[in-house]
C-alpha cells in the first residue's frame, strides 16, 4: 500500500489502494472536462490573422505559412509518444488526440476484463482496446478517460498520467490565454488568520495563498461555521457603536 500520493505527495488514508489522492483525481477530472472546451478557440487560431500590407516593414524572402504551427502541434495528427530527436530540431509535443488515445489504449490494456467461456469457467484477462462510443476524438476520449479515473488512481503509473495531462493543458492554456477561475473565500485562514483562502475550479481543496494551509470543502465548511458568527457580530458592533446614556 502507498503512504503518499504519487502526484502531490500528500498522505493517503491508511490501507488505501490508491496511488493518487482524491484531490489529484478531482483535478484530472476537471482537466478532462476543460480540454474539449478549448477546441473551438484552437480552431479559430489555426489560421494566422491577415491584414493590409504595412509600409516600411521588413520584407520576407518567402510567403508566410498558411497555418500556425504551434496550434497544429496541438490539434493535428501525431504519435502518442515523442519521437527520438538526436539532432534537437523538433519542437512542440504530442498532439491532444494522440496523447489521449495513447493513454486510453494503455489503460484498457491494463484494465482487467472478466470473460466466461462455454464451460462456465470465469477468466480474468486484459482488454483488447478502448471502446470509445461516439468516436475517438478529444471529447470522446476525455469522457472515456474520465469514467476510468477511479481505476487509474490506483495504478503505479498514475503520476505519469497526471503529469502529462497537466502539461498538455498548460500548452493549451498558453495559446488560448485562459486560466481556471479562482474565487476568494470569506472566512480567514485557520493557520495564519489572513483573508487569503482561495478556491480554484480545477482543485478540490481550498488553499491559503500565504501559508501551507489546505482544507477540504467539508473542513472549510466546519471552520466557517465556527468563526463567521463571531466575526459578523464584531463587524456589526464596529459599524453600529453602542449609544451613550444621557447624563
Amino acid at each position: 500500500m502507498n503512504a503518499t500520493c504519487l502526484s502531490c505527495f500528500g498522505r493517503l488514508p491508511d490501507d488505501s489502494p490508491r496511488t493518487g489522492c482524491e484531490a489529484c483525481q478531482y483535478s484530472v477530472h476537471t482537466w478532462l472536462r476543460e480540454l474539449p472546451r478549448h477546441l473551438v478557440l484552437l480552431a479559430d487560431m489555426l489560421t494566422p490573422d491577415t491584414g493590409p500590407a504595412r509600409r516600411g516593414g521588413v520584407g520576407r524572402a518567402h510567403a508566410p505559412l498558411p497555418i500556425r504551427l504551434e496550434v497544429l502541434d496541438l490539434t493535428g495528427p501525431g504519435q502518442p509518444v515523442l519521437l527520438d530527436d538526436p539532432h534537437g530540431d523538433q519542437t512542440g509535443g504530442v498532439p491532444m488526440t494522440p496523447l489521449l488515445y495513447g493513454w486510453a489504449r494503455y489503460l484498457a490494456a491494463d484494465y482487467p476484463s472478466v470473460r466466461t467461456d462455454a464451460h462456465g469457467t470465469v477468466h480474468i484477462e486484459r482488454c483488447d482496446g478502448a471502446l470509445v462510443r461516439g468516436g475517438a476524438d478529444v471529447p470522446g476520449l476525455c469522457r472515456w478517460l474520465g469514467a476510468y479515473l477511479p481505476y487509474a488512481a490506483t495504478r503505479p503509473w498514475w503520476d505519469d498520467l497526471h503529469e502529462q495531462l497537466e502539461q498538455l493543458l498548460h500548452r493549451v492554456r498558453r495559446l488560448t490565454h485562459t486560466r481556471p477561475v479562482t474565487r476568494a473565500k470569506d472566512a480567514p485562514c485557520p493557520q495564519c488568520s489572513a483573508w487569503s483562502l482561495v478556491e480554484r475550479e480545477d482543485e478540490l481543496n481550498i488553499v491559503c495563498t500565504i501559508c501551507p494551509a489546505r482544507l477540504t470543502p467539508e473542513e472549510y465548511g466546519e471552520h466557517r461555521a465556527q468563526v463567521m458568527p463571531a466575526l459578523a457580530a464584531l463587524a456589526l458592533r464596529i459599524a453600529v457603536p453602542p449609544r451613550k446614556a444621557a447624563a
